[in-house]
């Protein structure tokens, strides 16, 4: 590789300013671990599984981490990054939100890919809120349309045609749901990465099948990673 060649190569995930923004976010993260404890302590190990493959009580889970980051894993975030970077990817669908640690990194790949478009979607306005802070600071705004509210509701329109890999990284129980409204519009090899995939049982089933048409298996850390055959 010439010196030329390799001064044009973009690494937007491991400069200033992302890299220094994404390690304050991931500390933060670690430090609220505790919070999150606390936020669902009271609840039996029963019923914590029972609200999160609930597809009607959810959000009197995630109204409990109102105020806690929910993010993937470094390593989690990594692999986001290479997935779309090696992919190509031009058009991203997040559910999930949350902080914004994973938008950042898809962001990221989107810069260096040399732009596009991500659509990510919130229910919790102040999440909302610092997402749209975190993404201002990584100077990443411009690739991001966050949308807030529900995900059935704000994933049912205005979709890119042609969708290159979609992250489900929200309430488990809607990830067969969501699945169901992007599948139209993604590619075929289109990446699909579920976050906590274990706790969506239904969802795993699905991408599993050989008749559903997904390559599917488990990866690190209780990921998902399937592709779009057709």
């Amino acid at each position: 590789m010439t010196s030329s060649t390799h001064s044009s190569c973009r690494d937007t995930l491991h400069a200033a300013p992302v890299a220094p923004l994404l390690e304050r976010l991931f500390a933060e993260a670690d430090a609220a671990s505790g919070a999150a404890r606390r936020a669902v302590g009271d609840l039996s190990a029963d019923e914590l599984s029972r609200l999160l493959q609930s597809r009607t009580d959810y959000l009197a889970l995630y109204g409990r981490l109102k105020d806690v980051p929910l993010p993937v894993s470094r390593a989690t975030g990594r692999l986001l990054y290479l997935l779309a970077r090696s992919s190509g990817a031009r058009h991203i669908v997040e559910f999930g939100t949350s902080f914004g640690i994973s938008t950042l990194h898809l962001a990221a790949a989107l810069r260096d890919n040399g732009g596009g478009r991500l659509v990510t979607t919130e229910f919790e306005p102040s999440k909302v809120a610092r997402a749209r802070t975190h993404l201002a600071a990584a100077g990443l705004d411009d690739l991001v349309e966050i949308r807030e509210g529900d995900a059935l509701q704000t994933l049912r329109a205005d979709l890119p045609d042609t969708i290159d890999l979609l992250l489900l990284d929200g309430a488990k129980a809607l990830y067969p749901d969501i699945l169901a409204l992007v599948e139209p519009r993604l590619r075929a090899g289109a990446l699909v990465v579920a976050d906590n995939a274990d706790d969506s049982p239904d969802f795993l089933q699905q991408v599993r099948s050989p008749a559903a048409g997904y390559l599917s298996l488990p990866f690190a850390e209780d990921v998902e990673l399937s592709m779009r055959l057709g």
